[in-house]
């Protein structure tokens, strides 16, 4: 590909610019989908197809008020309860649903409310997905940090007070490598506790190298779990394999890593399905392997820069709880990430019920966390943000808000001996 893609779609070739009239309008100059690329490695697992054969045979039409009756009334929720949980039969006993949630909740997290902030260090991206702002043909500014600035920007945000930082990056193996992702870990560990990684799906010893370099656990959004969809929504590049991105958080376990992290972007597809199947992919792997740490997110779909066509299947804050209870209630040992994407309204009350862990003092910007931090400007340039943001408190100001809420807000609860 070449780097004129990553600086200004004006200055696209006309046969670049062609080729991606034809990836928007003609199927069959795509890729196919299911088809591993040169370099990603196939691991033998029947996780994927216990997941999807429940989500296709889910017709959550089909529950009642008596299904929701009775997954409420037992001990341990399984998977038919979990789906009578995520139908609209469920919707009416919402407040039902809140308070088992927060008593599982409390029951195994207490009154803890964990706080991260994400760190975007790059956001070249090689992959064209028609709903994310760094896709490969959006005119954005491109920025890719150097480790002097990766370790300004660490150094300002261990400065507030974080203990936990995400590392970012767009999906360009040819503009930030895995070596350059395993040295900003290596500089991570200097100035925090926790590190966790949301980059793109890599191989079982690509992630023993990061999980070497400092890196503690991984979140992979499969984006939608239906394939169908999936594959009209990504049209270019090594994230259009969707078979090599499921099976991400079970190779980065197999390479070592401490704890993974699930998550659709609800609103691409049939938000319940998606909901349904990313339940069940952390619950299988929770039976897999019982040593991991697992964690879910809940994120919607929020507007980017140069798109104003994105037209999500709607998923108001109610269906949003339901979700998150369901979850809750289904895998109660479970993390639950509710991000900036929502207000602070919603996630205020989310996490006296279901929610353990937010973001804040967050930018999905690259290099501005000086500016947004202390006021004062960068001397750098710096590289536009991956979507906008709901919630924009800084780390003080949540800490203080989670307090006022009679919640106790955890920075780091992992020491290294």
């Amino acid at each position: 590909m070449e780097n004129q893609f990553f600086v200004d779609s004006e200055y696209l070739s006309k046969e670049a610019l062609e080729k991606k009239h034809k990836l928007e309008t003609d199927p069959t100059t795509r890729t196919n989908h299911m088809e591993y690329m040169e370099g990603m490695e196939q691991i033998k697992s029947d996780i994927c197809e216990k997941v999807i054969s429940q989500m296709d045979s889910y017709d959550y039409h089909t529950y009642t008020a008596k299904d929701v009756e009775a997954a409420l009334q037992h001990e341990v929720c399984s998977v038919e309860d979990f789906k009578a949980l995520l139908s609209p039969a469920a919707e009416p006993y919402l407040e039902q649903m809140a308070q088992r949630a927060r008593m599982e909740t409390r029951k195994r997290f207490g009154n803890t409310v964990y706080l991260f902030t994400p760190l975007y260090i790059a956001n070249y991206c090689e992959n064209y997905c028609v709903y994310c702002g760094f896709n490969c043909y959006n005119h954005i500014n491109r920025m890719c940090l150097t480790m002097e600035q990766i370790e300004h920007e660490m150094r300002v945000i261990a400065d507030s007070g974080m203990e936990e930082i995400l590392i970012l990056t767009g999906e360009s193996r040819s503009k930030s490598d895995v070596n350059y992702i395993g040295e900003a870990c290596k500089l991570a560990r200097k100035y925090f506790r926790m590190v966790g990684l949301e980059i793109y799906p890599v191989n079982t010893e690509e992630y023993r190298y990061l999980r070497e370099c400092g890196a503690d656990y991984v979140t992979v959004f499969q984006e939608t779990y239906d394939a169908d969809k999936y594959e009209t929504l990504h049209l270019m590049g090594h994230k259009r394999v969707w078979p090599y991105r499921f099976d991400a958080q079970e190779r980065a376990l197999m390479g070592g890593m401490r704890g993974v992290a699930f998550s659709a972007l609800l609103g691409l597809s049939d938000f319940r399905k998606d909901a349904l199947a990313t339940g069940l992919h952390a619950y299988y792997i929770q039976r897999k392997y019982p040593h991991a740490e697992l964690s879910l997110s809940c994120p919607r779909l929020r507007p980017i820069v140069n798109n104003d066509k994105i037209n999500p299947l709607d998923v108001h804050e109610k269906q949003l709880c339901q979700i998150i209870c369901a979850y809750r209630i289904f895998l109660p040992y479970v993390g639950i990430t509710v991000s900036s994407r929502e207000s602070a309204t919603f996630r205020d009350g989310i996490v006296k019920i279901a929610a353990t862990k937010v973001s804040a003092g967050v930018s999905t910007g690259i290099g501005d966390h000086e500016s947004k931090y202390t006021g004062k400007e960068s001397a750098d340039l710096e590289g536009d943000e991956q979507f906008e943001i709901n919630d924009g408190r800084s780390f003080e100001t949540m800490y203080q808000d989670i307090s006022k809420e009679g919640l106790q807000p955890v920075l780091n609860d992992y020491l290294y001996v």
